[in-house]
């Protein structure tokens, strides 16, 4: 049985905390203007971070290098320092590319990143990479669809057999998310407000509300099912 993966994208200690608690948390992705964001020590952040969803859930770093050899180093040091399920973000550029193949023969988790066009990703799944995160509202906001972009890389994936899963990312509305949902991406990253937003609906809770009221107008205020 194939699942959703649901991640949230901040370095927010607080927010990591609130989702891990209420939702089917896969995991945490990072980029530098969100580790920036946060105005704090990197690397402190990233080992809080881990404290808090553990070794056995997925945190994505990105390297901030710009040639594969600078590539290498920052992660085999990320490695080192953090620890668990950790997964090294790629930019797609030439110089990625040779470091994605690079790193999978080190054996490490590599998530291609910054991808914007279907055979981005397809060259970034041949390199080895596990993760392949296409940025659908910033390819809408381009005049182009990434909903679609994220079809045709699922197609192209399973046409070749391979194993990379989409992580599409970008996303600020939750029709974006269904619709990845729909076409096939095996996992998504959003922000809080979108995380929450999965779940809010306004008759949900005029239903809730409403069931409490005809509960207690029989029952008594306060009264709940273990303590008639």
């Amino acid at each position: 049985m194939i699942n959703l993966l649901y991640y949230l994208d901040t370095a927010s200690i607080d927010q990591i905390k609130r989702a891990f608690d209420l939702y089917p948390m896969s995991g945490v992705t990072t980029n530098p203007t969100i580790i920036a964001r946060e105005n704090t020590n990197f690397l402190g952040l990233l080992k809080e971070i881990r404290e808090v969803i553990g070794t056995e859930k997925d945190l994505h770093v990105q390297v901030l290098s710009s040639t594969a050899e600078g590539m290498l180093e920052e992660a085999r040091y990320l490695h080192e320092q953090i620890g668990g399920e950790l997964y090294i973000k790629i930019p797609v550029t030439p110089q990625g590319i040779k470091a994605m193949k690079l790193l999978k023969k080190e054996g490490m988790n590599i998530t291609a990143t910054a991808i914007y066009t279907a055979d981005q990703a397809l060259m970034s799944a041949m390199a080895g990479a596990d993760f392949v995160a296409p940025y659908v509202n910033r390819i809408d906001n381009i005049s182009g669809n990434g909903v679609d972009v994220v079809s045709q890389i699922v197609t192209l994936l399973h046409n070749y057999g391979l194993d990379t899963m989409v992580l599409a990312a970008s996303f600020k509305n939750i029709q974006q998310v269904h619709d990845v949902a729909l076409c096939g991406g095996q996992s998504v990253t959003v922000n809080a407000e979108v995380m929450d937003g999965l779940l809010s609906h306004p008759l949900t809770d005029s239903s809730v509300t409403q069931f409490i009221n005809d509960w207690e107008n029989v029952y008594g205020k306060g009264k709940i099912t273990n303590n008639l």
